[in-house]
């Protein structure tokens, strides 16, 4: 099976491994996330992840419980540690090989972040798994995902969220919603469309970093990105 992305930077938001839960981690979500990455690793992916933090704490959330937004961000980089930690245990457990790099120096838990030795990993087939963020406040994980692709020199942009692209309007609210297949950076700007906040949104654009928005949560579904099938919404210049 020929691929069509060989090295790929995937983003998970921390809410997509909450499953039917309101908060924390389900183990059934983790699984059927182990189970999707197995299948493309088999085809000899070079695969880092972007893991979120919102299923435990959000650092725009702070505002609203009296913590200052800095230190909201940072209690927020500590979540996706916590998350990937969990990913790590399940993956691994699946037969996979990982790394835990963090970008907030932890070394009894994960590796610090040093681009050229997560390079190294990914070369040698492990699955990297990139927590804390940029290290810094105010930058969301989607601007982490868009730092770290452009460091590692990923071909692509993996969006999994739970629903299957991009839509002129919101598919939940409207039926009558319209998806795109493919759509230039131009047009996300113009039309106002949410795929990532702006500051990651730019950096891929003037990087050329293509993303994809898809229904990670649909088995198959990463097998069929990652192979070139019309899958979700394809973002590119």
């Amino acid at each position: 099976m020929s691929l069509k992305y060989k090295r790929i930077l995937l983003k998970l938001s921390g809410e997509s491994l909450m499953g039917d839960k309101s908060f924390g981690i389900s183990q059934k979500k983790l699984q059927h996330y182990a189970d999707e990455i197995n299948t493309i690793m088999s085809l000899g992916v070079e695969l880092a992840i972007v893991i979120g933090g919102g299923n435990i704490f959000r650092g725009l959330d702070a505002k609203a419980s009296g913590i200052e937004r800095a230190q909201g961000d940072y209690m927020g980089m500590l979540a996706t540690c916590i998350n990937g930690l969990a990913l790590q245990s399940t993956l691994e457990a699946n037969g996979m090989y990982t790394r835990l790099v963090s970008a907030i120096e932890m070394k009894e838990i994960a590796e610090p972040y040093i681009r050229r030795r997560a390079v190294r990993h990914i070369e040698k087939g492990r699955i990297v798994i990139f927590s804390a963020g940029t290290g810094s406040p105010y930058f969301t994980t989607d601007s982490a995902a868009a730092l770290r692709a452009n460091e590692i020199h990923a071909d692509v942009i993996l969006k999994g969220t739970r629903v299957n692209g991009i839509y002129n309007v919101d598919p939940e609210k409207d039926v009558n919603a319209i998806k795109f297949d493919q759509v230039s950076f131009e047009k996300v700007i113009s039309m106002g469309l949410k795929v990532m906040d702006m500051t990651a949104f730019t950096m891929c654009q003037e990087n050329n970093v293509p993303i994809v928005v898809f229904d990670i949560t649909k088995k198959g579904n990463l097998y069929r990105v990652v192979t070139g099938k019309e899958e979700g919404t394809l973002v590119s210049g």
